[in-house]
């Protein structure tokens, strides 16, 4: 990160010492969408709220926006060295206060047929939505309560999942793959993190209204529209979208964030869909061979298709 992108930290001081007896969160990828939503609810409610972001043009708006309780970080979270500087940082806001939680909510989408994906995206869809998750939760630990003697009650860590981990959509498959992957990391955690008293838990989600599949441009999918995949990526990308448009609001996620970080014993996942029926309980009882048949049929992937051309 160049000096210029650096945040001044003439403030950070002040900013300990303006909220003593405020609990502090860390929310990762605050600058839109879930993070953004889950700041405005925890600042409503009395937290000072860390959260980062990767463009010193987010970090200027959301302090304009979100007002003196909220404090931006500059960070990819994919990078090690940029993870390892934000702890620093955060540390030297928080203190011996340490954190009440943190909120591991950054990610990214990657959408493609696994017989094309671009090799380097998958790797880094990995990198953001499961290894980044580590990465921050690893240098967080200690003001979590990740050390023998603390001064404050252990924080809580909070992970955002997807039902993507248990219903894989075609050419969803390296998005639903890194949140599969991460509900296994949230069970290792919980179980290990238990020696300090530090709770993990997973909140998985069904279709919110965030710009994450609109991120995916048509010049990214134009280079299938050569392949065989071509109309069947195309209604991929209506179906996201329309899942997005017809999900539930950030409010929504971002209270049930804060009922979790509140609540004196959370249960380890918690499943917010729209309709709990079809979002969660249906999709896992249709027997795998039936799902194919459907999923094929909605994406146009039958060998017929290939015939009719």
């Amino acid at each position: 990160m160049t000096k210029d992108n650096q945040l001044s930290t003439s403030n950070r001081g002040a900013y300990q010492d303006d909220f003593p007896d405020a609990r502090t969160v860390v929310v990762t990828g605050a600058s839109t969408g879930i993070g953004y939503g889950v700041a405005q609810e925890l600042i409503a409610h009395g937290y000072r709220v860390i959260g980062t972001v990767r463009k010193k043009e987010d970090a200027d708006r959301l302090r304009a926006e979100l007002g003196a309780r909220f404090q931006p970080v500059l960070v990819d979270v994919a990078d090690d060295e940029e993870v390892s500087r934000a702890a620093d940082e955060i540390r030297e806001m928080v203190g011996d206060r340490g954190l009440a939680g943190l909120v591991n909510n950054a990610g990214i989408a990657v959408a493609g047929p696994l017989m094309h994906v671009d090799l380097e995206e998958l790797r880094y869809q990995f990198d953001v939505n499961v290894v980044s998750v580590v990465a921050m939760t690893q240098a967080l630990l200690p003001l979590l309560g990740g050390r023998r003697e603390i001064t404050h009650p252990p924080g809580r860590v909070i992970n955002i999942s997807s039902v993507s981990a248990y219903t894989t959509y075609p050419f969803m498959a390296p998005y639903a793959a890194s949140k599969h992957a991460l509900e296994s990391i949230s069970d290792g955690m919980r179980r290990e993190l238990a020696l300090y008293g530090i709770d993990v838990i997973v909140l998985v989600l069904g279709a919110v209204q965030t710009p994450i599949w609109e991120k995916t441009s048509d010049a990214d999918l134009a280079r299938y529209a050569a392949t065989d995949y071509a109309e069947g990526v195309a209604q991929m990308r209506a179906t996201a979208s329309g899942l997005g448009q017809e999900g539930m609001p950030v409010t929504r996620v971002a209270q049930a964030v804060r009922q979790i970080l509140e609540q004196p014993k959370s249960k380890p996942r918690h499943i917010l869909v729209n309709d709990y029926w079809r979002g969660w309980l249906l999709p896992r009882l249709i027997p795998t061979r039936l799902y194919d048949w459907a999923m094929t049929k909605q994406f146009g992937l039958k060998r017929s298709a290939l015939d009719n051309d």
